[in-house]
């Protein structure tokens, strides 16, 4: 039987009104959030000013803020505040439009593509009597109804930002958050009592408000005086009363003796606001008055105090603990720190009478944060370059509370400390400098002092750069000096007291010949034991370079022999347990055994020198370091002659025999030098007055020059560039050395040679270093020196331990005898670990504990 068209529409038509219900059936919440999005947007923009007008009228009184608003402008505020919200309201109704439910459909299908829901709405205009037809646009609704099933409600947009460009509303928003968190909601109740009162309170009589509110260091709240009921108030000094009367004016009078000015009585009609300084009575007079018998608490003055005398820091810092309290806390302090010319010894470079100058000023440290009532702080700073710098002084603290009121402490009298110097050139030069700023009348006799303890300078003066900057200043204070001369004099000496007390020294035999000579004066002037300590580390330190510098010199030259000098071995350990001894005997105050002990010390370190042995040429890489070494003696030789005509006032080329010429003696290691190695300088000093100054030092940087552009040790690796660098910084400085000496320039001439010899040093350690690379990579034969302390049976390290069989430095012997080395490796393991934690150790015992564990 055959379908009719009619027949086939019949039965599509249901299906697809079916399909459609269906699908607005299931997304009937989405309609619903998209309609009310709809609706929040449209409130959003025709209301918001409405809003903000209210947030803002909530959050000023409960803030507080209208409390602190004369009553007319509180009045006026809210007036105009009840325009705008009514102005913006009725602007809002008239621009209103209510959603319907089909923008909300509209809006959620314009969110998918080919907008399903319009399309299920749509019906099929040609060909619906067409089976075929018919089918394609079932499909088609099934594949919209798909898609409108994937639908959800959009995110409302009510483009305020267009509207309010200034962010008003999130202003508003914010007061309303902070009042809400911070303010008071019973502030509210207060509102209607700012402005006119209501018709039942007319009726009652005339009203009256007040409230209290105490000095803000305090900290306390305000108070609301209606709803005191008690006859005695205790109040703080300085709190403020603010009354605001209500009604007829006139009704209501104000009677009060605890201010310093009490006011006339025909200045309260509508309120009064006064300070409260005194014991006494507050009393509102008329209907509804009420009375209060007020006691002040007075704020008593800050005390502060000294807690223990001060003290000096290993790096010459003062450290002066001190107590401070308040009733309210402390909100700044001061120690004066003035000098106490009668306990000074008026003695040497301080009899001459002192340049007045004006005390130190210090502000003492407060806590950041927390409770300031009671304080317990120290007081840390560095005055050592002020000139009352160990110098007898008068210690005054001073404390300051919130209302200005001061706390003195009682004048505490010491010696101001200060950094100590125990190398005697040092401690004579920062005498030099305490004593032109004392006055500076005192240059001459300072001048004087420094060039009679510098007479002598060989063995000594250690360091030639410090040596030379002082021959300079000595001549300067000899020169009248202005007092900012004298200023810059005084800079200048610091850091040569500081360079020779610390040097920049190369060897490291020196340094520890250095740190053994201060640790010796400072037992000997009864250091403190913060010095003591840091001075013992210095040796340590010191030490552990000096063993280090032994055993990288026996690599360098592999055919030194060890030299058969007797003596007693000494291991690692047994130094350590030497050197704890003696920093033992210094803490119990045992000095005389103390300086025994570091005699002692003293010698084992002499016969640990290094020797030269035979055969130690050491190829054409030691030959070059020989040559460099020579230049680097006949430059201190022609600097020596420069400065000896510098003191002599002789001109350049006038003195014709340097010191080297002068004894005669070459220096080490030239008796081994190859024929023709370095000639040019030494004939130019054998011909005396013949050539000057200037040429030899051109010679002298012609011969560096030359030794530049040959094969030197470490071509090619970083170390041997840097070396390179070196000697090229020191043919420069050289140039203007010469430049320097045939202007006539001695002083500036002398600054250059000793940049010249600083470069010259730094190149041989260079070099050095890139040379004993070299024989390690080609696996040399053992060490080649010999030390004091070696068994003479046999070859054997700094430490007395036999070397290893392949000849380098080191040992092959078990370093632990009848122990589990891998258990002994665990304990050590964890004692690093325990001392890297240990907050009571310095920052740089634990920095290197911690790089030391993370090699493991």
């Amino acid at each position: 039987m055959a379908v009719t068209p009619t027949a086939v529409e019949a039965v599509r038509m249901p299906n697809l009104d079916q399909t459609r219900e269906l699908t607005l059936w299931r997304l009937r919440w989405q309609v619903r959030l998209t309609w009310a999005g709809l609706w929040a947007e449209r409130l959003a923009r025709a209301f918001w000013p409405v809003w903000v007008v209210a947030l803002l009228v909530y959050a000023v009184p409960a803030l507080g803020l209208a409390e602190r608003l004369p009553q007319v402008w509180f009045t006026g505020l809210a007036a105009a505040a009840a325009v705008l919200a009514a102005g913006f309201a009725a602007r809002g109704l008239r621009g209103f439009r209510a959603p319907r439910r089909t923008e909300a459909l509209a809006r959620l299908d314009a969110t998918l593509p080919g907008r399903p829901l319009a399309a299920l709405a749509d019906t099929q205009a040609i060909g619906a009597t067409d089976p075929a037809s018919a089918e394609v646009w079932a499909a088609h609704v099934a594949r919209m109804a798909t898609r409108a099933a994937a639908a959800r409600a959009p995110a409302p947009d009510p483009g305020l930002n267009r509207r309010d460009p200034y962010a008003l509303r999130y202003v508003a928003l914010h007061l309303a958050l902070l009042a809400l968190i911070f303010g008071s909601a019973g502030r509210m109740a207060g509102i209607a009592g700012l402005g006119p009162q209501g018709a039942n309170a007319l009726a009652a009589g005339p009203v009256w408000e007040g409230w209290v509110r105490p000095p803000p260091y305090t900290g306390k709240p305000t108070l609301y005086l209606n709803d005191i009921t008690a006859e005695a108030l205790e109040l703080p000094q300085g709190s403020r009363v603010v009354l605001r009367f209500y009604g007829e004016p006139g009704a209501l009078g104000l009677s009060e003796t605890v201010s310093d000015a009490p006011l006339p009585q025909e200045a309260t009609a509508l309120g009064a606001e006064f300070t409260i300084a005194r014991h006494g009575r507050i009393e509102i007079t008329g209907p509804n008055g009420r009375g209060w018998d007020v006691g002040v608490l007075r704020d008593r003055p800050p005390s502060v105090a000294v807690a223990a005398p001060p003290e000096r820091e290993s790096d010459g810092r003062m450290k002066l603990p001190f107590t401070a309290s308040d009733d309210f806390g402390v909100v700044a302090g001061q120690a004066l720190i003035a000098l106490d010319l009668p306990a000074v010894d008026r003695r040497y470079g301080l009899a001459a009478e002192p340049e007045p100058r004006a005390p130190i000023a210090l502000d003492l440290p407060l806590p950041y944060s927390g409770n300031r009532t009671e304080i317990a702080e120290t007081l840390l700073d560095d005055l050592s370059k002020h000139p009352f710098a160990n110098l007898p002084v008068q210690i005054r603290l001073t404390a300051q509370d919130a209302p200005g009121q001061t706390g003195d402490s009682a004048p505490l009298s010491t010696a101001l400390p200060g950094k100590r110097f125990f190398d005697p050139l040092a401690a004579a030069v920062a005498e030099a400098r305490r004593d032109i700023l004392w006055t500076v009348a005192n240059g001459p006799r300072a001048a004087q002092v420094l060039r009679a303890v510098t007479h002598l300078p060989e063995g000594f003066v250690r360091n030639e750069r410090a040596f030379l900057r002082l021959r300079v200043a000595i001549r300067q204070l000899e020169s009248p000096l202005t007092p900012e001369a004298r200023d810059t004099l005084a800079e200048e000496l610091w850091e040569i007291a500081i360079l020779l007390e610390q040097g920049d020294l190369a060897s490291a035999l020196e340094r520890l010949k250095r740190a053994q000579d201060r640790l010796d004066e400072a037992m000997k002037n009864g250091a403190s034991d913060s010095e003591i300590a840091e001075l013992m580390q210095e040796l340590r330190d010191a030490l552990d370079n000096y063993m280090r510098q032994l055993a990288e010199e026996a690599e360098r030259d592999p055919d030194q022999q060890m030299s058969d000098m007797q003596g007693m071995q000494m291991s690692g350990n047994q130094l350590q347990e030497l050197l704890d001894k003696l920093q033992e005997l210094m803490e119990q105050g045992r000095m005389a055994e103390a300086q025994e002990l570091m005699e002692m010390l003293r010698q084992l370190m002499e016969n640990m020198q290094v020797t030269q042995g035979p055969g130690g040429q050491g190829g054409q890489g030691q030959g070059r370091m020989r040559d460099l070494a020579d230049t680097l003696r006949e430059q201190q030789g022609l600097s020596d002659e420069a400065f000896n005509e510098l003191q002599g006032g002789q001109q350049p080329g006038a003195q014709g025999q340097g010191p080297q010429g002068e004894q005669g003696q070459p220096g080490e290691g030239q008796a081994g030098r190859q024929p023709g190695q370095g000639e040019g300088v030494e004939g130019a000093e054998g011909d005396g007055g013949g050539r000057d100054l200037a040429d030899r030092q051109r010679d002298l940087r012609n011969r560096l020059r030359a030794l530049g552009q040959s094969e030197l040790p470490g071509d090619g690796t970083e170390r041997g560039q840097s070396g390179r660098r070196a000697l090229d910084q020191a043919q420069r400085s050289m140039e203007g050395a010469e430049q320097a000496l045939r202007d006539g320039d001695l002083p500036r001439a002398l600054d250059r040679q000793a940049e010249a010899m600083e470069a010259l040093r730094q190149g041989l350690r260079d070099f050095g270093e890139a040379l004993a690379e070299e024989q390690r990579q080609q696996g040399g034969q053992g060490p080649g020196e010999r030390f004091g302390n070696a068994d003479p049976s046999g070859r054997r390290d700094p430490l007395g331990r036999q070397p290893g069989q392949m000849g380098r430095i080191g040992t092959d012997e078990r370093m632990l005898q009848g122990e589990d080395p891998y258990r002994r490796a665990l304990d050590l393991l964890q004692e690093l670990r325990r001392r890297s934690g240990d907050l009571g150790r310095s920052e740089e015992e634990r920095d290197y504990l911690r790089r030391l564990l993370d090699q493991f």
